[in-house]
């Protein structure tokens, strides 16, 4: 952004730009006090359209701080620190952090503290190599080419790589709107069949990292979940026929105590297609063990513990004694 124009109107712009576009991820040092409390904070106030003007006035309050430091000096004296433009700018730069992490199906809570609602766009990976590839392309290309102009004596003026940024945005712009548009055909192929004899409550699809036309399939009924691959390349979009059911367990005087601890409030409040298994202890006092996971991100039949599966440990009274997030826990007793 700060390459495509912005650095021309003020001085501090790129600086400013970069690091407002992290700092929503400052919410990460929650994760210092236990995973759990990380987890159950992750995207939310630092992810939201209110945090954001906290965000930028700390971002702003540090490039000035930064500023006197320096001895009121910039790069170029004729282009002055403009305070009002850059708070502008940094907010700008955060609302891209929200509409990057808007696109991956983690999702954010952008009302917040008004709703604690998740909104996601589910239409590329959460570590998307195609837009890192454009996104290191703009900055990295201009920058090569002026060191072969000043190889051959050549000179610009004013800041390089205005045409390559803007075109790397703009390509980001076109990647969102193919990725969209086959997520919009592998979740209507979804939709389009029954699953067991039963009709589909709620459809996702989910992205691959480097296929942009294979999805993964998720499907709700009354009674079980449908997981399934789906290529949106071919003419008649169908999911694969290697379609794995799960059936929704029942509830429980176990599973709804897990349901009522700090984690498991957490996670059901994230999670879209949450399953839950539960596991009796083998201890003299009794205990259970309930795990909880999100279809979007692992597959029960295939790995019990990925990095976003969650389990509440509860004792014979249905007392919680821990909790974990991924590979990480706290005790509560």
């Amino acid at each position: 952004m700060g390459r495509a124009g912005l650095n021309r109107k003020t001085a501090l712009a790129t600086a400013t730009l970069t690091l407002a576009a992290e700092a929503p991820d400052l919410d990460v040092f929650g994760n210092l006090k236990d995973p759990v409390f990380g987890f159950a904070h992750h995207r939310g106030f630092t992810h939201s359209f209110l945090g954001l003007l906290l965000m930028s006035a700390l971002v702003v309050g540090f490039m000035y701080l930064v500023w006197r430091l320096r001895g009121r000096k910039t790069k170029d004296p004729n282009l002055p620190p403009r305070w009002g433009l850059l708070f502008l700018f940094s907010y700008l730069a955060g609302l891209t952090h929200l509409l990057l992490d808007f696109t991956n199906n983690y999702g954010i809570r952008p009302l917040w503290p008004f709703s604690e609602k998740w909104y996601s766009w589910d239409i590329v990976f959460i570590v998307e190599p195609v837009i890192l590839i454009l996104l290191v392309g703009g900055v990295a290309l201009p920058a090569l080419l002026s060191l072969v102009n000043d190889e051959i004596g050549v000179r610009r003026q004013g800041p390089p790589g205005r045409l390559a940024a803007g075109l790397a945005l703009a390509g980001m712009v076109g990647l969102w709107g193919v990725r969209d548009y086959e997520h919009r055909r592998a979740v209507d192929a979804l939709e389009a069949r029954s699953y067991q004899d039963a009709d589909p409550i709620r459809v996702s699809a989910y992205p691959h990292a480097w296929n942009p036309f294979q999805w993964s399939g998720v499907v709700e009924t009354q009674n079980a979940f449908a997981t399934a691959l789906v290529d949106s390349a071919i003419p008649d979009v169908d999911p694969d026929g290697q379609m794995r059911i799960h059936y929704k367990p029942e509830e429980t005087a176990v599973t709804i105590a897990a349901k009522k601890s700090y984690l498991g409030q957490a996670f059901l409040d994230w999670a879209k297609y949450p399953l839950t298994e539960t596991e009796t202890l083998d201890r003299a006092q009794g205990g259970y063990l309930v795990r909880f996971l999100d279809l979007r991100f692992g597959d029960p039949d295939r790995n019990r513990r990925t990095p976003l599966s969650a389990s509440v440990e509860l004792d014979g009274s249905l007392h919680v004694v821990s909790e974990s997030m991924g590979l990480g826990s706290r005790r509560t007793r």
